[in-house]
Protein backbone atom coordinates (compact mmCIF):
# COMPACT_ATOMS: atom_id res chain seq x y z
CA UNK A 1 0.00 0.00 0.00
CA UNK A 2 1.39 3.36 -1.15
CA UNK A 3 1.32 5.97 1.72
CA UNK A 4 -1.07 8.81 0.28
CA UNK A 5 -1.49 12.49 1.89
CA UNK A 6 -3.95 15.15 0.68
CA UNK A 7 -2.73 18.67 0.45
CA UNK A 8 -6.21 20.59 0.74
CA UNK A 9 -9.74 19.77 1.24
CA UNK A 10 -12.13 22.21 -1.27
CA UNK A 11 -14.09 20.98 -4.28
CA UNK A 12 -11.11 19.27 -5.42
CA UNK A 13 -9.81 17.59 -2.01
CA UNK A 14 -13.01 16.45 -1.25
CA UNK A 15 -12.73 13.81 -4.27
CA UNK A 16 -9.58 13.08 -3.72
CA UNK A 17 -9.89 12.04 -0.30
CA UNK A 18 -12.80 9.91 -1.73
CA UNK A 19 -10.45 8.34 -4.71
CA UNK A 20 -7.82 7.75 -2.42
CA UNK A 21 -9.68 5.72 0.31
CA UNK A 22 -11.61 4.11 -2.47
CA UNK A 23 -8.49 2.75 -4.30
CA UNK A 24 -6.87 -0.33 -3.01
CA UNK A 25 -3.29 0.25 -3.39
CA UNK A 26 -3.00 3.75 -1.69
CA UNK A 27 -3.79 4.18 1.88
CA UNK A 28 -4.69 7.54 3.30
CA UNK A 29 -2.36 8.39 6.16
CA UNK A 30 -2.91 12.52 5.97
CA UNK A 31 -5.01 15.37 4.95
CA UNK A 32 -3.32 19.04 4.96
CA UNK A 33 -5.81 21.99 5.51
CA UNK A 34 -5.34 25.56 5.49
CA UNK A 35 -8.51 26.30 7.81
CA UNK A 36 -7.86 26.17 11.58
CA UNK A 37 -11.54 25.45 12.13
CA UNK A 38 -10.64 22.17 9.85
CA UNK A 39 -7.75 20.62 11.86
CA UNK A 40 -8.83 17.85 13.87
CA UNK A 41 -11.77 17.21 11.79
CA UNK A 42 -11.73 13.39 10.63
CA UNK A 43 -10.85 13.03 6.77
CA UNK A 44 -14.11 11.73 6.24
CA UNK A 45 -16.33 14.38 7.60
CA UNK A 46 -13.99 17.15 5.69
CA UNK A 47 -14.86 14.53 2.01
CA UNK A 48 -18.77 14.42 2.76
CA UNK A 49 -18.86 10.54 3.54
CA UNK A 50 -20.45 8.90 6.04
CA UNK A 51 -18.31 7.30 8.23
CA UNK A 52 -14.92 8.00 9.57
CA UNK A 53 -11.70 7.25 8.21
CA UNK A 54 -9.61 7.51 11.53
CA UNK A 55 -7.28 10.63 9.93
CA UNK A 56 -7.73 13.71 11.46
CA UNK A 57 -7.08 17.05 9.11
CA UNK A 58 -3.70 18.83 10.22
CA UNK A 59 -2.67 22.62 9.53
CA UNK A 60 1.20 21.15 10.19
CA UNK A 61 3.14 20.60 7.02
CA UNK A 62 6.25 19.65 8.40
CA UNK A 63 4.78 16.96 10.38
CA UNK A 64 3.02 15.77 7.62
CA UNK A 65 5.90 15.81 4.92
CA UNK A 66 8.60 14.60 7.40
CA UNK A 67 6.42 11.36 7.42
CA UNK A 68 7.71 10.86 4.59
CA UNK A 69 4.51 9.75 2.72
CA UNK A 70 4.61 8.07 -0.70
CA UNK A 71 2.66 10.30 -2.41
CA UNK A 72 0.65 13.51 -2.34
CA UNK A 73 -2.59 14.67 -4.14
CA UNK A 74 -2.08 18.52 -3.88
CA UNK A 75 -5.29 19.68 -4.01
CA UNK A 76 -4.51 23.23 -2.60
CA UNK A 77 -5.40 26.51 -5.41
CA UNK A 78 -2.56 27.58 -7.46
CA UNK A 79 -4.39 29.95 -9.39
CA UNK A 80 -4.06 32.97 -7.59
CA UNK A 81 -1.00 31.48 -5.44
CA UNK A 82 1.24 30.12 -8.40
CA UNK A 83 4.26 30.75 -6.42
CA UNK A 84 3.19 29.25 -3.25
CA UNK A 85 1.86 26.45 -4.87
CA UNK A 86 5.13 25.32 -7.21
CA UNK A 87 7.36 25.76 -3.41
CA UNK A 88 5.29 23.37 -1.57
CA UNK A 89 5.13 20.73 -4.22
CA UNK A 90 8.91 21.28 -5.20
CA UNK A 91 9.01 20.49 -0.98
CA UNK A 92 6.70 17.39 -1.11
CA UNK A 93 8.99 16.14 -4.27
CA UNK A 94 12.33 16.68 -3.03
CA UNK A 95 11.07 14.73 0.27
CA UNK A 96 10.54 10.97 -2.20
CA UNK A 97 7.22 11.78 -2.88
CA UNK A 98 5.35 11.10 -5.90
CA UNK A 99 3.08 14.17 -6.51
CA UNK A 100 0.14 14.51 -8.70
CA UNK A 101 -1.80 17.76 -8.90
CA UNK A 102 -3.89 19.74 -11.41
CA UNK A 103 -1.98 23.29 -9.72
CA UNK A 104 0.88 24.30 -12.26
CA UNK A 105 -0.86 24.91 -15.62
CA UNK A 106 2.65 25.15 -17.35
CA UNK A 107 3.36 21.81 -16.66
CA UNK A 108 0.27 20.05 -18.34
CA UNK A 109 2.65 20.39 -21.63
CA UNK A 110 6.10 19.64 -19.20
CA UNK A 111 8.46 20.30 -22.22
CA UNK A 112 7.56 23.28 -23.12
CA UNK A 113 7.06 24.72 -19.38
CA UNK A 114 9.04 28.00 -18.77
CA UNK A 115 12.27 27.12 -17.07
CA UNK A 116 11.49 29.49 -13.86
CA UNK A 117 8.88 26.82 -13.38
CA UNK A 118 10.16 23.51 -14.62
CA UNK A 119 14.00 23.58 -13.21
CA UNK A 120 12.79 24.00 -9.77
CA UNK A 121 10.81 20.33 -10.02
CA UNK A 122 13.78 18.81 -11.80
CA UNK A 123 16.15 19.59 -9.22
CA UNK A 124 13.85 18.26 -6.73
CA UNK A 125 13.19 15.53 -8.43
CA UNK A 126 17.50 14.57 -8.67
CA UNK A 127 17.72 15.77 -5.07
CA UNK A 128 14.85 13.63 -3.37
CA UNK A 129 13.53 11.04 -5.75
CA UNK A 130 10.12 12.08 -6.29
CA UNK A 131 8.14 12.59 -9.70
CA UNK A 132 5.37 15.06 -10.50
CA UNK A 133 2.63 14.76 -12.55
CA UNK A 134 0.25 17.48 -13.12
CA UNK A 135 -3.50 17.36 -14.89
CA UNK A 136 -5.87 19.30 -15.72
CA UNK A 137 -9.09 20.02 -13.35
CA UNK A 138 -11.12 21.04 -16.38
CA UNK A 139 -10.66 18.32 -16.49
CA UNK A 140 -7.30 17.62 -18.03
CA UNK A 141 -8.13 13.83 -19.90
CA UNK A 142 -11.13 15.70 -21.69
CA UNK A 143 -7.93 17.42 -23.39
CA UNK A 144 -5.24 15.16 -23.84
CA UNK A 145 -6.51 11.24 -23.59
CA UNK A 146 -9.68 11.37 -24.61
CA UNK A 147 -9.46 13.57 -28.19
CA UNK A 148 -6.42 11.53 -28.94
CA UNK A 149 -7.76 8.64 -28.01
CA UNK A 150 -10.69 8.93 -30.44
CA UNK A 151 -8.69 10.70 -32.97
CA UNK A 152 -7.01 7.34 -33.70
CA UNK A 153 -10.65 5.88 -34.79
CA UNK A 154 -10.69 8.22 -37.67
CA UNK A 155 -8.64 8.12 -41.01
CA UNK A 156 -8.49 11.34 -41.45
CA UNK A 157 -8.66 13.99 -38.97
CA UNK A 158 -9.06 17.93 -39.96
CA UNK A 159 -9.80 19.02 -36.69
CA UNK A 160 -10.06 18.33 -33.11
CA UNK A 161 -12.70 20.20 -30.50
CA UNK A 162 -12.68 20.09 -27.00
CA UNK A 163 -15.48 22.19 -25.58
CA UNK A 164 -16.66 22.35 -21.96
CA UNK A 165 -20.11 23.46 -21.42
CA UNK A 166 -21.48 24.84 -18.23
CA UNK A 167 -24.26 26.44 -16.52
CA UNK A 168 -22.14 28.30 -13.65
CA UNK A 169 -25.15 28.87 -11.79
CA UNK A 170 -24.44 25.45 -9.82
CA UNK A 171 -20.90 26.01 -9.25
CA UNK A 172 -20.29 26.42 -5.56
CA UNK A 173 -17.78 28.80 -6.15
CA UNK A 174 -19.32 31.89 -6.17
CA UNK A 175 -16.78 34.62 -6.10
CA UNK A 176 -14.85 33.06 -9.06
CA UNK A 177 -18.04 32.66 -10.72
CA UNK A 178 -18.79 36.44 -10.06
CA UNK A 179 -15.40 38.10 -10.32
CA UNK A 180 -13.29 35.75 -11.86
CA UNK A 181 -15.58 34.33 -14.49
CA UNK A 182 -17.36 37.41 -14.95
CA UNK A 183 -20.80 36.41 -14.41
CA UNK A 184 -23.40 39.25 -12.99
CA UNK A 185 -20.47 41.99 -14.24
CA UNK A 186 -21.06 44.79 -16.52
CA UNK A 187 -20.15 43.88 -19.86
CA UNK A 188 -17.21 46.41 -20.09
CA UNK A 189 -15.55 45.11 -17.42
CA UNK A 190 -13.07 42.47 -18.94
CA UNK A 191 -13.25 39.74 -16.74
CA UNK A 192 -9.55 38.26 -15.68
CA UNK A 193 -10.29 34.78 -16.64
CA UNK A 194 -10.39 35.82 -20.50
CA UNK A 195 -7.59 38.81 -20.04
CA UNK A 196 -5.33 38.40 -23.03
CA UNK A 197 -2.91 35.75 -22.33
CA UNK A 198 -4.93 34.27 -19.41
CA UNK A 199 -6.87 31.76 -21.30
CA UNK A 200 -3.17 30.06 -23.51
CA UNK A 201 -1.32 30.52 -20.23
CA UNK A 202 -4.15 27.90 -17.90
CA UNK A 203 -5.08 25.95 -21.71
CA UNK A 204 -2.13 26.60 -23.86
CA UNK A 205 -0.34 23.54 -22.60
CA UNK A 206 -3.26 21.42 -23.45
CA UNK A 207 -3.12 22.50 -27.10
CA UNK A 208 1.12 22.22 -27.08
CA UNK A 209 0.03 18.24 -25.53
CA UNK A 210 -2.23 17.41 -28.59
CA UNK A 211 -0.06 18.90 -31.38
CA UNK A 212 3.09 17.05 -29.98
CA UNK A 213 0.88 13.68 -29.68
CA UNK A 214 -0.58 14.22 -33.07
CA UNK A 215 2.56 15.12 -34.99
CA UNK A 216 1.04 18.55 -36.01
CA UNK A 217 3.64 21.66 -36.14
CA UNK A 218 1.95 24.81 -34.38
CA UNK A 219 2.66 28.19 -36.20
CA UNK A 220 0.79 30.08 -32.53
CA UNK A 221 -1.99 29.60 -30.26
CA UNK A 222 -4.58 32.01 -30.86
CA UNK A 223 -7.40 33.11 -28.43
CA UNK A 224 -10.72 34.01 -28.66
CA UNK A 225 -13.63 35.90 -26.56
CA UNK A 226 -17.10 36.31 -26.81
CA UNK A 227 -19.19 37.67 -24.12
CA UNK A 228 -23.29 38.03 -24.13
CA UNK A 229 -25.46 40.02 -21.73
CA UNK A 230 -28.45 39.07 -19.81
CA UNK A 231 -31.64 39.94 -21.46
CA UNK A 232 -33.48 39.71 -18.37
CA UNK A 233 -33.01 39.82 -14.96
CA UNK A 234 -32.59 36.22 -13.36
CA UNK A 235 -32.45 34.62 -9.58
CA UNK A 236 -30.51 31.13 -9.03
CA UNK A 237 -31.22 28.83 -6.41
CA UNK A 238 -27.74 28.89 -4.91
CA UNK A 239 -25.82 32.51 -5.99
CA UNK A 240 -28.83 34.93 -6.01
CA UNK A 241 -29.42 37.43 -8.55
CA UNK A 242 -28.33 38.28 -12.10
CA UNK A 243 -28.90 41.87 -13.44
CA UNK A 244 -30.18 42.35 -16.78
CA UNK A 245 -27.59 43.80 -19.07
CA UNK A 246 -24.76 42.27 -17.06
CA UNK A 247 -22.66 39.24 -18.33
CA UNK A 248 -24.80 36.10 -18.35
CA UNK A 249 -22.44 33.93 -20.69
CA UNK A 250 -19.22 33.73 -22.31
CA UNK A 251 -17.55 31.58 -24.80
CA UNK A 252 -14.09 31.57 -25.89
CA UNK A 253 -11.17 29.33 -27.89
CA UNK A 254 -7.36 28.44 -27.14
CA UNK A 255 -6.75 27.69 -30.74
CA UNK A 256 -3.55 25.62 -31.63
CA UNK A 257 -3.45 26.88 -35.81
CA UNK A 258 -1.55 24.84 -38.51
CA UNK A 259 -0.50 25.85 -41.41
CA UNK A 260 -3.13 29.10 -41.01
CA UNK A 261 -6.14 27.43 -39.49
CA UNK A 262 -7.46 26.26 -36.17
CA UNK A 263 -6.78 22.58 -35.90
CA UNK A 264 -6.57 21.71 -32.60
CA UNK A 265 -9.36 24.22 -30.12
CA UNK A 266 -9.69 24.03 -26.83
CA UNK A 267 -12.87 25.94 -26.09
CA UNK A 268 -15.41 26.77 -22.76
CA UNK A 269 -18.89 28.01 -23.50
CA UNK A 270 -20.24 29.03 -19.85
CA UNK A 271 -23.79 30.52 -18.67
CA UNK A 272 -25.34 31.56 -15.66
CA UNK A 273 -28.99 31.03 -17.04
CA UNK A 274 -30.15 28.84 -19.79
CA UNK A 275 -31.69 32.10 -21.31
CA UNK A 276 -28.88 33.47 -22.19
CA UNK A 277 -26.80 32.44 -25.60
CA UNK A 278 -29.48 29.93 -26.29
CA UNK A 279 -27.97 29.37 -29.81
CA UNK A 280 -24.66 28.41 -28.52
CA UNK A 281 -23.97 24.63 -27.90
CA UNK A 282 -25.77 23.27 -24.64
CA UNK A 283 -25.21 20.36 -22.49
CA UNK A 284 -27.82 17.35 -23.13
CA UNK A 285 -28.56 17.43 -19.59
CA UNK A 286 -29.31 21.26 -19.76
CA UNK A 287 -26.47 21.64 -17.02
CA UNK A 288 -23.01 20.63 -18.05
CA UNK A 289 -20.99 18.21 -20.32
CA UNK A 290 -17.58 18.05 -21.96
CA UNK A 291 -17.32 17.17 -25.06
CA UNK A 292 -15.20 16.11 -28.36
CA UNK A 293 -15.50 16.54 -31.70
CA UNK A 294 -13.71 15.00 -34.71
CA UNK A 295 -14.11 16.77 -37.82
CA UNK A 296 -12.69 14.50 -40.73
CA UNK A 297 -13.80 11.26 -42.06
CA UNK A 298 -16.03 10.07 -39.97
CA UNK A 299 -16.81 12.81 -38.22
CA UNK A 300 -16.99 11.81 -34.70
CA UNK A 301 -18.37 13.02 -31.61
CA UNK A 302 -18.41 12.00 -28.24
CA UNK A 303 -20.22 13.61 -25.23
CA UNK A 304 -19.14 13.02 -21.42
CA UNK A 305 -21.32 13.56 -18.46
CA UNK A 306 -20.45 12.86 -14.98
CA UNK A 307 -22.09 13.91 -11.42
CA UNK A 308 -21.26 13.42 -8.19
CA UNK A 309 -22.26 14.67 -4.64
CA UNK A 310 -25.89 14.46 -4.86
CA UNK A 311 -25.98 14.91 -8.63
CA UNK A 312 -24.02 17.68 -8.66
CA UNK A 313 -21.97 18.45 -12.47
CA UNK A 314 -19.45 20.20 -11.40
CA UNK A 315 -18.62 17.71 -8.74
CA UNK A 316 -18.55 15.10 -10.88
CA UNK A 317 -16.59 17.14 -13.06
CA UNK A 318 -13.54 17.60 -10.37
CA UNK A 319 -14.54 13.70 -9.34
CA UNK A 320 -13.08 12.55 -12.74
CA UNK A 321 -9.84 14.76 -12.95
CA UNK A 322 -9.34 13.53 -9.83
CA UNK A 323 -10.01 10.34 -10.54
CA UNK A 324 -7.43 10.49 -13.38
CA UNK A 325 -4.91 11.71 -11.21
CA UNK A 326 -4.99 9.47 -7.95
CA UNK A 327 -5.19 6.43 -10.71
CA UNK A 328 -1.99 7.26 -12.19
CA UNK A 329 -0.42 7.27 -8.56
CA UNK A 330 0.69 3.44 -8.37
CA UNK A 331 1.94 3.28 -12.18
CA UNK A 332 4.27 6.78 -11.11
CA UNK A 333 5.30 4.92 -7.67
CA UNK A 334 6.80 2.18 -10.04
CA UNK A 335 8.18 4.03 -12.72
CA UNK A 336 11.62 5.69 -12.22
CA UNK A 337 11.66 9.14 -10.73
CA UNK A 338 10.57 12.42 -13.50
CA UNK A 339 8.93 14.52 -14.37
CA UNK A 340 5.69 13.32 -16.72
CA UNK A 341 2.69 14.46 -18.48
CA UNK A 342 -0.55 12.74 -19.96
CA UNK A 343 1.61 11.24 -22.81
CA UNK A 344 3.66 9.65 -20.36
CA UNK A 345 1.22 8.28 -18.07
CA UNK A 346 -1.24 5.63 -18.93
CA UNK A 347 -4.97 6.01 -18.34
CA UNK A 348 -5.55 2.26 -16.26
CA UNK A 349 -8.56 0.29 -15.72
CA UNK A 350 -10.36 0.69 -12.21
CA UNK A 351 -8.39 -2.59 -11.70
CA UNK A 352 -9.74 -3.89 -8.11
CA UNK A 353 -12.64 -1.82 -7.43
CA UNK A 354 -15.71 -3.15 -10.37
CA UNK A 355 -18.40 -4.23 -7.66
CA UNK A 356 -17.02 -2.22 -4.51
CA UNK A 357 -19.61 0.21 -3.08
CA UNK A 358 -17.59 2.88 -3.44
CA UNK A 359 -15.62 4.11 -0.31
CA UNK A 360 -15.55 0.33 1.54
CA UNK A 361 -11.74 -0.27 2.49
Amino acid sequence: MISTVVWGTGNVGRAAIRAVDAHPELTLTGVLVHEPAKAGQDAGTLAGLDRALGVAATTDIDAVLNSRPGAVVYAASGDTRPDAALADIVRAISGGAVVVTPALYALYDQRGAPPEIREPVLAAIDAGGGSLFVSGIDPGWGNDVLPLLISGLGSVVEAVRCQEIFDYSTYDQPDSVRYLVGMGQPMDALPPMVAPGIPTMVWGGQVRLMARALGAELDEVRETVHRQPLHTTVDTASMGRFEAGTQGAMRFEVQGIVAGQPRIVVEHITRIHPSCAPEWPTAPNGVGAHRVIIEGRPRIEVTVEATDEGGNYAAGGNATAVGRLVGAISWLADAAPGLYDALDVPLRPAAGRLGRNGYES
